[in-house]
């Protein structure tokens, strides 16, 4: 076999398993991050990762839970980097090259997720996009259940008056 080349059926193996968690692991890493460039680059370094150790699961709940705390770690090492603090992001077109349409209030919705603090969006992405429950949000993140809940609610919080302010000033106009 040469080298660069895998087999057909691991090849098959690595890409069903990439589509089945690559929206899960770049939607966590763009909500935690807010930038598309260092989401490409914990995306990467979650498969990578996973490529290298070759973990074992007793079922999918424990692969996707492993993707999920993996991708929150990533993105919290590189948070914490000196290297990340001392850069600033390139403006970017979040739409990519092709532009699609997104109903106002999603988008209005979107805006007001990515403006919370990163604690917030996290839990706010694990319950509502990932259908995690507060338990499994407190076992996934290292948290209290009751400090999950309490995220989730001042999330909630900050949501409504962001998208009340929102709406205010549209009728302004």
């Amino acid at each position: 076999m040469p080298n660069g080349f895998i087999p057909n059926e691991r090849q098959r193996q690595i890409e069903a398993l990439i589509e089945k968690y690559e929206k899960t692991v770049y939607k966590l890493a763009y909500s935690y991050l807010r930038n598309k460039q260092d989401a490409d680059d914990i995306y990467q370094e979650v498969f990578l990762r996973y490529f290298r150790k070759k973990p074992e699961f007793a079922d999918g709940e424990h692969e996707k839970a492993w993707f999920i705390r993996t991708t929150i770690n990533c993105c919290k090492n590189l948070c914490a980097s000196s290297w990340f603090r001392r850069t600033a992001p390139l403006e970017e077109n979040t739409l990519g090259d092709e532009a699609v349409y997104v109903p106002q209030e999603q988008s209005e919705l979107f805006a007001a997720v990515m403006a919370l603090p990163a604690k917030y969006r996290t839990v706010i992405h694990l319950f509502y996009y990932e259908g995690y429950s507060v338990r499994e949000i407190a076992e996934l993140t290292g948290e209290k259940a009751t400090t999950v809940t309490t995220r989730l609610n001042r999330a909630r919080a900050k949501l409504r008056d962001a998208l009340t302010e929102m709406e205010t000033v549209c009728a302004r106009l």
